[in-house]
């Protein structure tokens, strides 16, 4: 099997790696950029970004794409669609093996990013591809004059429902409480937007199906009443959950299994740093996860540098 050698490995090519591999690379090291799939992560799907500082609007594959144009000028070596078979963080050299390399490198960034949860009920893993889709840019444009139910009270949630109501005839907000957590602005707009019906106070109990998704069951969580949405498509937003598992816990991690870090992104294995969603961090966008990376990228500069000047002094 070949081994490739670098300073620095970055698993991960959404903003938080990207902007790592940026840094990484700026400070002279050898940087190995490595993702299970496409370069640009999950914003490259986001249909609009408002509030990354400098650009009113941009759709999220601009940005990343942008942000890729941008290591391409200081040669960082990218490995997309790679399928990672081990992971070795706790050893002094880190060791990514994947079906036709290894990777060593005494510094490695873990910006693996996060995932959707699921909800868990009935007619949930049956349906996904059929009615169930937890991306509203990539199968919006399947409902149009359709109705469909989106589940969830966050920002995701909220944005993802406003972004159905340019195709489905009918969205319905379902959320277990009467108030939200998204940003007021966001708010707003779906308060005025007539085609979002909110359900609120209720959780989904089955997603019911006729070899495609036809209706929702709910709990009404005040009245324990159980109701059906009928509905050709459901958007779950409940929250994320990290991308953590081909770690094998050698890291320290928060009850939600999210990697702890300090401020300077430094983990419980010396080397090894975490950015963006998957670590314990109090904001999840694009803009913290490009500060994340640019910290643990300067971080792994000077990590290799006090490295050397211990061989020096010995």
């Amino acid at each position: 099997m070949v081994e490739k050698n670098f300073d620095c490995i970055i698993l991960g090519a959404g903003p938080a790696g990207l902007s790592s591999a940026l840094y990484a690379a700026r400070s002279g090291l050898k940087v190995a950029l490595i993702d299970t799939s496409a370069i640009g992560g999950a914003p490259s799907n986001y249909c609009e970004i408002e509030n990354y500082l400098g650009f009113k609007k941009i759709q999220g594959y601009e940005l990343c794409e942008r942000f890729e144009n941008h290591i391409d000028d200081f040669k960082v070596e990218k490995f997309p669609y790679e399928e990672i078979q081990n992971i070795d963080l706790i050893s002094p050299i880190k060791k990514v093996t994947t079906l036709n390399c290894v990777f060593s490198a005494k510094t490695l960034i873990i910006a693996t990013g996060a995932k959707n949860k699921k909800l868990g009920i009935k007619g949930e893993i049956e349906n996904i591809g059929h009615g169930v889709s937890y991306c509203a840019v990539c199968d919006g444009a399947f409902y149009k004059d359709k109705t469909v139910s989106v589940i969830g009270g966050g920002n995701s949630a909220l944005e993802e429902a406003l972004y159905l109501t340019k195709f489905a005839k009918v969205v319905y907000l379902i959320h277990r409480r009467d108030t939200f957590r998204a940003d007021s602005i966001i708010q707003k707009r779906v308060f005025e937007n007539k085609k979002i019906k909110l359900v609120l106070n209720s959780t989904p109990q089955e997603i019911l199906s006729n070899e495609k998704v036809c209706g929702i069951k709910i709990r009404n969580s005040l009245t324990n009443e159980i109701n059906t949405i009928n509905c050709e498509g459901v958007f779950p937003y409940i929250g994320l959950k990290p991308n953590v598992e081909m770690f094998n816990a050698q890291l320290r991690q928060d009850e939600n299994g999210f990697i702890i870090t300090d401020v300077t992104m430094k983990t419980s294995a010396d080397g090894v740093y975490a950015v963006g969603d998957v670590r314990n961090t109090p904001l999840r966008q694009v803009i913290t996860a490009v500060s994340d990376g640019a910290i643990a990228g300067v971080e792994a500069s000077k990590y290799l540098m006090n490295e050397q000047e211990k061989l020096v002094n010995t």
